[in-house]
């Protein structure tokens, strides 16, 4: 068996050509869309997402802004940083590139972000919307991991899921957003973490594998049931050279697996930009 590539370019134009569309109505009504980053410290790998963020926003229409914090800066100096995007109405979205230098509090910088304007889906206020089945903004990559499911017409639905990670930022919203009542999600979902003994007799009775853990080739072919599809959420820089978490033989065993390269990672930047459009759109509701 060969698996076949979930690819996550095509989901993420779907998602980016719905942005655009709502990002010329708000035009016609006088609003442009504006995303905000701040980056702390001065990891490569950091600054390269940030810098795919700024590039995907001007494909679309959005204005975008950029506040960088020294890793030797106070810790002042990131909750400036905050405070200046909150109370600036040309900024509708903005993150807190994770993670953030020894130092530097990013849970306490997340809670002090004004929550109508945290396009990660993060904020406590935005994480209680999600365990409660409200609307509001989704963490971007379990909604990417969401909406490849759905262009793929992978059946989620009454399925076994297992999440391999806990982190605040995938596994744990991940969790929550697959047993809500929506497309790409319904499912029995099992949480387990890289210390959980035997974990290899949880991933082979699941449906769907989500590795979340950080750990290169983590998942290999042993742990998962053919025919199984397997997602690889977390990545690791080796130089300049990008790790997934499932080893690439997986796709020997299961129906359909992300590539290591172009998988999950379009999809959370355009999850990202649908975030920051959707609240351009509240403050004209």
């Amino acid at each position: 068996m060969t698996a076949q590539l979930l690819a996550g370019g095509p989901v993420a134009e779907a998602v980016l050509d719905d942005v655009r569309n709502r990002v010329e109505a708000l035009a016609a009504r006088g609003v442009t869309p504006g995303l905000g980053t701040i980056l702390v410290g001065d990891d490569g790998a950091s600054a390269g997402y940030v810098r795919k963020k700024h590039e995907t926003c001007e494909s679309v229409g959005f204005a975008s802004q950029h506040i960088s914090v020294e890793a030797s800066a106070s810790a002042t100096a990131l909750d400036e940083a905050v405070a200046a995007f909150n109370e600036d109405p040309s900024v509708h979205g903005y993150i807190i590139q994770h993670p953030v230098p020894a130092g530097f509090d990013f849970n306490a910088a997340l809670s002090a972000m004004d929550p109508g304007k945290d396009a990660d889906g993060l904020h406590p206020t935005n994480l209680g919307r999600l365990v409660l089945q409200e609307n509001g903004p989704v963490p971007c990559t379990p909604a990417g991991i969401q909406a490849i499911f759905v262009h793929y017409g992978i059946e989620v639905s009454g399925r076994h899921v297992v999440v391999i990670g806990r982190g605040p930022t995938l596994g744990r919203p991940l969790a929550l957003l697959l047993t809500t009542k929506a497309p790409g999600a319904n499912a029995a979902v099992t949480v387990v973490h890289s210390a959980v003994p035997n974990l290899a007799d949880h991933t082979r009775k699941a449906d769907i594998v989500v590795a979340a853990v950080g750990i290169p080739g983590f998942v290999t072919p042993d742990m998962v049931k053919p025919g199984a599809v397997v997602v690889s959420g977390g990545i690791t820089w080796e130089g300049r050279k990008v790790l997934a978490d499932v080893d690439e033989s997986v796709g020997e065993v299961a129906s359909w697996i992300t590539p290591r390269l172009g998988g999950v990672g379009p999809t959370t930047v355009a999850m990202l930009l649908r975030n920051t459009v959707e609240a351009a759109e509240r403050t004209l509701a």
